[in-house]
Order: structure tokens, then sequence, then C-alpha cells
């Protein structure tokens, strides 16, 4: 078996990266990395404070134990981590990377050979007007079909004319719009903002009501004009009776899948397998991981077929990420293989 040690990693935002629950300037992760012989493997488990599950005062004592405990194999220790999601996407991605003759290559396919990109959404963050607009300009230069707008911090008359302004300019077959609420709403007033919200032609909100009101999010999924998409919902519901319970309950339009914080890939498999079942679509998002884990959900996301854009643009958010071959091009996600990755084991 290999041995296995972790370090932690404080990232630096560019700029404030403002949400409904604050701005971030700084974002804690953790590398665990596995030696085997000449062999080395890399995971990320990249706990996001005030959001995920994991968020607890035992998280690195549980992130030692599982590396003190390695040699109980992945199977054994994920079954003991269901309570923190992060470190299982960490050690799965570890194992797998301990396997690859290029440590980097989690899931092998044409995206990790550079041959094909994965569209992805142009993500908006939240602030004053200016630098909201400043934002929507620079995405639709670049060359996005599909700009994410985080809205519920600032005046909602200013964010409808925000999406507004870019309908007028770009129809609905020009640019998909998607926004994000974070369950900023309040339920009294969710569905008439969600008819605003559907005047403008937008594909879908996520989250528009705090999570863990299913009867309310269930009335809202049944009259609304505009898709919902459960995001923060997934959060916490561990077993697969809650899980189905949840769809059977609130019957979402989609449901978004943030690896880190729903049990990494096989969580994620098990939703998609769910909602698949109950006709949910879905898309996948990262969780302002750094490139180490960018990588594997990326990787990960490109053998799952998606037709949908998906949430995978984070990387270039911080001033100190780590250096690798993940580079975003009109649109799309891509890894140039001719770049190298620049990580100090």
């Amino acid at each position: 078996m290999p041995t296995a040690t972790y370090r932690k990693h404080i990232l630096q935002f560019k700029t404030p990266a403002g949400t409904s629950r604050g701005a971030l300037t700084t974002r804690e992760t953790w590398f665990i990395i596995l030696k085997e012989g000449n062999k080395t493997g890399i995971g990320e488990c990249g706990m996001l404070r005030g959001l995920s599950i994991d968020d607890r005062p035992d998280y690195e004592e549980k992130l030692k134990w599982a590396c003190e405990s390695i040699d109980l194999g992945l199977e054994t220790l994920y079954a003991q981590l269901t309570e923190f999601p992060s470190i299982q996407i960490g050690l799965e991605t570890a194992f797998r990377s301990l396997q690859r003759e290029d440590p980097f290559e989690i899931f092998p396919s044409q995206f990790s050979r550079g041959e094909v990109g994965i569209p992805i959404n142009g993500l908006i963050w939240m602030g004053d007007k200016e630098f909201m607009k400043k934002q929507i300009s620079e995405k639709l230069k670049s060359g996005f079909s599909c700009i994410k707008m985080k809205i519920g911090a600032i005046d909602f008359h200013t964010e409808l004319d925000l999406l507004g302004s870019v309908r007028k300019e770009f129809s609905v077959t020009d640019i998909e719009l998607r926004v994000d609420a974070n369950g900023a709403f309040d339920p009294e007033d969710a569905l008439e903002k969600l008819h605003r919200l559907s005047e403008l032609d937008l594909h879908s909100i996520e989250q528009p009501i705090k999570q863990g009101q299913w009867d309310e999010m269930a009335r809202l999924c049944e009259v609304t004009p505009l898709p919902i998409a459960l995001d923060e919902e997934l959060i916490g519901v561990f077993t697969s009776e809650e899980k189905t319970k949840l769809l059977e309950t609130i019957r979402p339009q989609f449901i978004v899948l943030k690896p880190t914080f729903i049990g990494g890939f096989k969580g994620s498999d098990h939703w998609i397998s769910l909602a698949e079942d109950k006709g949910h679509d879905w898309w996948v998002t990262s969780a302002l991981e750094s490139n180490v884990g960018l990588n594997a959900i990326s990787q990960y996301t490109f053998t799952k077929s998606s037709k949908l854009p998906q949430g995978l643009g984070t990387g270039s958010l911080y001033v100190n990420n780590i250096i690798s071959p993940l580079k975003v091009r009109n649109g799309k996600l891509e890894y140039e293989t001719n770049l190298q990755w620049k990580f100090k084991f």
C-alpha cells in the first residue's frame, strides 16, 4: 500500500468573489499525496468554508486519520468518510492518479489528450452594476455562448436591467443566460421574481430559495415559468433513500453536481443515475478548487457526455493557482498538452 501525506494551500483571489453569502478573498484547500515505489498520486480536498457539509472543527483531524489509515484502501476509507465528501474525492483522485503514468491524467479521454474542449458557462460574480457589466462584456468578447450570473446581493431591479441589456443585444439563440441566486430569494416573493426573470428568456435559475425547504421548493418547481436547478439542496443528502425522496418531493427541472460537495465521482454517478431515471437533466460545476481539483472534475465530466455547458471556468480566479495545462478559449475549457504542470510533490 502507498504512504499518504497532506498539505494545506491558501488560494488568493485576484479580486473578491461576490456571492449572496458575502465576498471571498481567500480559499483554503488541501492536497493528499500518495507515494508507492517510484509512483506518486495527488488529489485535492477542497472543503469550502461556510458551505461544505464537512466544514467542521475536526476536518484536519479526519484528513490526518485518512492519511494514517491509507492501508485500509479506497473502498473502506470512502465508506467511512461519508460525512466528509471533500476528503472522499481527494482520495478517489489520488488513488486514480497513483495508477496513471501521468499523475494528472485522472480519466483518460479526448479531453485529457487535448483533442476536444468542454463548453462552459462564463461566470459573472456579484458586485456593483459597473463591475458586473464589465465582466459580462469581457465574457462576450471572449467567445462565451453561455453566461451564468450570480444574483441576489444587489438590487433585484438592477440585476434585471443588467440581464435585459444583454438580452437586448443578444437573442436566446446567440447567448444562453443562466442565473444563480444561491438561495437569496424569500419563499414569499420568489415566484414573482421567477416570472420577472422568465421574461428575459433565461435558461434556468439555480437554488432560488435556501436549501432545506423541500415543500416550498416543490411548490416553486411545480408552477415556475423558469426551469429551476437544485444546487446547495444536494449538500448533506447522504443516503440513496434521502436522495430519492428529495428528487421525488421537489421534482426539479435540473440538478447541479459539485463533486467536492456530494461524495466525489462515486457520489456524482449516483445522483446522475437517480436523476436520469426520473427525467431530470444535470450539469457539473466546480467548487472553487485549485487547478488540481478542477482538472480531475473536468476530466470526469467529459466522460459523462453531457450536452449542456458545464460550470468549470473557475481556474483563472486566483493569483497563486497551481500552474497547469488547463486553459479557457472561446467559451471552452481545454487541456493544452504542450504545457506542463508545476506542482512540487
